[in-house]
C-alpha cells in the first residue's frame, strides 16, 4: 500500500502544479508560480529517491527480474483483454524517474530566471509541469497502453511549448511540424500495440515478455511488431527519416530545448526499445536495421552540425547524432550501454542547452555565434560549465561522455568493425563541432554590437546554480559504470534475463582482451582530442570566423550548411503534393459539391416562388383549377391504362 501511494504521488505532484498554475496563471504572481512548478517536480524527485532507496533495500527485487507493480484501478475490460491503470517499478523505470525528475527540476529552477520577464510565465511553467507528468506516465506504466498515453502526452506538450511564443508564425510552423512528424511515427507505434494485443492477448510488459520467451528467434510476427514499434521510436527520438522536426524545435524557449532534447521526450524511443528488449533480441534483423539507421543518423547530423552558426541549432543536431549513438548501442544488444549514454547525455546536453540559454540571455537574444566571441571574460561561470559539457560530449576522459560512448563503441567493435570505424568518425565530428562552438562563442574578440557589449553580464543564481550541478554530474557521471564491471551494469542485469534466455549468445561474456579495450579507448579519445586541436587551430590560433553569406562558401559547404536540402526535398515530394491535392479537393468541393447543393437550393427556391403565385386568393380561379384538374384526371384514366 505504501508503494502504491508513492507511485501515485510521483506523477501527481507535477499534475497538481499544472492544475494550479494552469487555472490561476493570470492571478498567481510570477514568483509563486515558479516556486509551485519547481517544488512540484522537486517533490517528485525526492519521492523517486525514497522509492529508489526502498527498492535497493529489498534484496528480492534487486536480485531477480521480478518488478514491483502498483495497480491504481482497473481500466479497460473487453472480452479476454484486461488493461489496468498501473505502474511498474523496476530498475529501468527507477533510473528514468531519477533522470526525468532530477534534471527536470533543475530546468524548472533555471526557467524561473530565464522566463521571469515573459508575460506568459505562469502558463509556461504549467506546460512544463504537464510535460513532466506525461513523461512520468510514459516511464512508469506497466503496459504499452499507459506508455502510449504518456507518449502522446509529451507530443502534445512539445507542440504547446515549441510554439509557446505563438505570435511568431515561424514558431507556430515549427510546433506544427513537430506535431505532424511525431504523429507519423505514433501511427506505427499504435499499430505495433494492436499487433501485440492480437498476438499475446495482453499489453502488460511482464505477460508479453513471458510469452515471448517461448517464441523462436526471427519469428515474422515479432519482426513486424518490433519494426512498427521502432517507427514510433524514429519519430520521438528523431532518427532518419523523421528527424527534421527536432532542429526546428529550437523555436521554443531554451528551457524547452533542454527539457525535450536532454532527459525526456527524445529518450522515449530508447526507453521503449530497452523496455522491450526481449522482443528486439528475438528479432536480429530489426536490430540490424536499427544499427544501419542509427549510424547513418549519427553521421548525417554530426556533419550538418559542422557548419551551423545558430548556437542552439548546433546542439540540436548534436542531440540527433547522440541519439544515433544510443540506438547504435541497442542494435548490438548493448542495452545497458545505451541507457548509460541516455543518463550521461541527459547531464551534459541539459548543461549545454542551459549554458546556451545563459549566453543568449546575456547577448539580448542573439543566437548567431558569428556575432559572439570573447564571452569567457564576461560569463565566467557559464564558460567553465559549458567547457565541462563540451569535454563530456566530445568523449574525452575522465568526464561522463567518455565512458558511456566508449562502452557503446567497444560493444560495436565486437559486433561489426565497419560500424565501429564509422562510430569513431562520428565521435571526431562531434568533438570538432562542439569545440568549434565553444571557441567561436567564448574565445577571441567580441564580435557583437557595442550595445550588446554594454549589457553583457553573468546570469542570475537561479540560472547558474543548475549549470554548476549539471557540470558536476557531467564530470563524475561516468562513475556509474566504469570499465570492468560498473554499478549500473550489475543493477540493470535482471532486466535482461528474458533476452539471455532467448538468445544467450547475444549476452555472452565479451571476448575483447583488456589490451584491445585499452587501445580502443585510446583511439576514441585520441581522435576526439585531435579534432578538438584542429578546431582550436582554426578558430582560435587563426581566428577564423564562418562566412557571413552564401557567396563565400564552396558548393560542398553550401550543401552541408543547408542540411543537404532534406527539408526542401520533403517539401517537394510530400508537403507540396499533399497541399496541392488538398487545394484541388477544396476547389472540387467548392465548385462541384457546393454547386450541386446550392443548385438544389436555388431550384427549390425558384420553384417555390413560381408555385406560390397559384395561391392568389380568387375563389373563381380555385374552382376553375379544381374542375380543370378533375377533367385532366378523367382524361388520363380514360386514355392511359394504369
Amino acid at each position: 500500500m505504501q508503494t502504491d501511494l508513492l507511485c501515485a504521488l510521483i506523477p501527481l505532484f507535477p499534475l497538481l502544479g499544472f492544475a494550479i498554475n494552469g487555472l490561476g496563471f493570470r492571478r498567481i504572481p510570477k514568483s509563486l508560480a515558479g516556486a509551485i512548478a519547481t517544488v512540484a517536480v522537486l517533490a517528485s524527485f525526492l519521492t523517486s529517491c525514497f522509492l529508489f532507496g526502498a527498492f535497493l533495500g529489498n534484496a528480492d527485487l534487486t536480485n531477480n527480474a521480478g518488478p514491483l507493480k502498483a495497480v491504481l484501478f482497473d481500466w479497460i475490460s473487453v472480452g479476454d483483454l484486461d488493461i489496468s491503470f498501473s505502474f511498474q517499478i523496476d530498475q529501468l523505470s527507477l533510473l528514468m524517474l531519477l533522470v526525468v525528475t532530477g534534471v527536470g527540476s533543475l530546468i524548472h529552477l533555471y526557467s524561473i530566471g530565464y522566463m521571469k520577464h515573459d508575460e506568459g510565465f505562469g502558463k509556461f511553467m504549467a506546460f512544463l509541469n504537464l510535460f513532466v507528468f506525461f513523461m512520468l506516465l510514459l516511464v512508469m506504466g506497466s503496459n504499452y497502453v499507459i506508455m502510449f498515453i504518456g507518449w502522446e502526452g509529451v507530443g502534445l506538450c512539445s507542440y504547446l511549448l515549441i510554439g509557446f511564443w505563438n505570435t511568431n508564425t515561424n514558431y507556430n510552423n515549427a510546433a506544427r511540424k513537430a506535431f505532424v512528424m511525431n504523429r507519423i511515427g505514433d501511427l506505427g507505434f499504435l499499430l505495433g500495440i494492436f499487433w501485440i494485443i492480437n498476438l499475446f492477448g495482453t499489453t502488460e510488459y511482464t505477460d508479453v515478455f513471458k510469452q515471448a520467451t517461448s517464441l523462436t528467434i526471427g519469428d515474422p510476427e515479432i519482426l513486424a511488431i518490433t519494426l512498427l514499434l521502432f517507427v514510433g521510436a524514429m519519430g520521438k527520438s528523431a532518427q532518419i527519416p523523421l528527424y527534421t522536426w527536432l532542429p526546428d524545435a529550437m523555436a521554443g524557449p531554451t528551457p524547452v530545448s533542454a527539457l525535450i532534447h536532454a532527459a525526456t521526450m527524445v529518450t522515449a524511443g530508447i526507453y521503449m526499445v530497452v523496455r522491450s528488449n526481449v522482443l528486439y533480441t528475438l528479432s536480429p534483423l530489426t536490430l540490424e536495421i536499427i544499427g544501419g539507421i542509427a549510424i547513418a543518423t549519427a553521421l548525417l547530423a554530426a556533419s550538418i552540425g559542422l557548419l551551423q552558426n545558430d548556437i542552439k541549432k548546433v546542439l540540436a543536431y548534436s542531440t540527433v547524432s547522440q541519439l544515433g549513438y544510443m540506438f547504435l548501442g541497442l542494435s548490438v544488444t548493448a542495452y545497458t550501454a545505451g541507457m548509460f549514454h541516455v543518463i550521461t547525455h541527459a547531464f551534459f546536453k541539459a548543461l549545454l542547452f542551459l549554458g546556451a540559454g545563459s549566453v543568449i540571455h546575456a547577448m539580448s537574444d542573439e543566437q548567431d555565434i558569428r556575432n559572439m566571441g570573447g564571452l569567457r571574460k564576461y560569463l565566467p561561470v557559464t564558460f567553465i560549465t559549458f567547457l565541462i559539457g563540451t569535454i563530456a560530449i566530445s568523449g574525452l576522459p575522465p568526464f561522463a561522455g567518455f565512458f558511456s560512448k566508449d562502452e557503446i563503441l567497444a560493444h560495436v567493435f565486437e559486433h561489426n568493425k565497419v560500424l565501429w570505424a564509422l562510430g569513431v568518425l562520428g565521435s571526431a565530428l562531434t568533438s570538432f563541432y562542439m569545440f568549434r562552438l565553444l571557441f567561436l562563442t567564448f574565445f577571441g574578440e567580441f564580435r557583437g554590437t557595442e550595445e550588446q557589449r554594454h549589457h553583457l553580464h553573468e546570469s542570475p543564481a537561479t540560472m547558474t546554480a543548475p549549470l554548476v550541478v549539471l557540470a558536476i554530474l557531467s564530470a563524475v557521471g561516468g562513475a556509474l559504470n566504469l570499465p570492468g564491471g560498473g554499478w549500473l551494469g550489475d543493477f540493470m542485469a535482471p532486466l535482461f534475463e528474458g533476452s539471455r534466455q532467448v538468445n544467450p549468445e547475444a549476452f555472452a561474456e565479451s571476448t575483447i582482451e583488456h589490451s584491445t579495450e585499452y587501445i580502443l579507448m585510446a583511439v576514441s579519445a585520441g581522435v576526439a582530442l585531435i579534432a578538438g586541436v584542429i578546431a582550436y587551430a582554426m578558430y582560435v590560433s587563426r581566428g577564423a570566423v564562418p562566412a557571413p553569406d552564401a557567396a563565400e562558401r564552396s558548393l560542398p559547404e553550401q550543401v552541408v550548411y543547408n542540411k543537404y536540402y532534406v527539408d526542401e526535398f520533403y517539401d517537394a515530394i510530400i508537403v507540396r503534393p499533399i497541399r496541392g491535392l488538398g487545394d484541388a479537393l477544396y476547389s472540387f468541393g467548392e465548385f462541384v459539391i457546393d454547386g450541386i447543393v446550392n443548385g438544389v437550393a436555388w431550384l427549390v427556391r425558384a420553384g417555390s416562388n413560381q408555385l406560390r403565385l397559384l395561391q392568389n386568393g380568387s375563389i373563381g380561379f380555385y374552382v376553375f383549377a379544381m374542375v380543370l384538374s378533375i377533367v385532366a384526371i378523367i382524361a388520363l384514366r380514360f386514355f392511359v391504362r394504369f
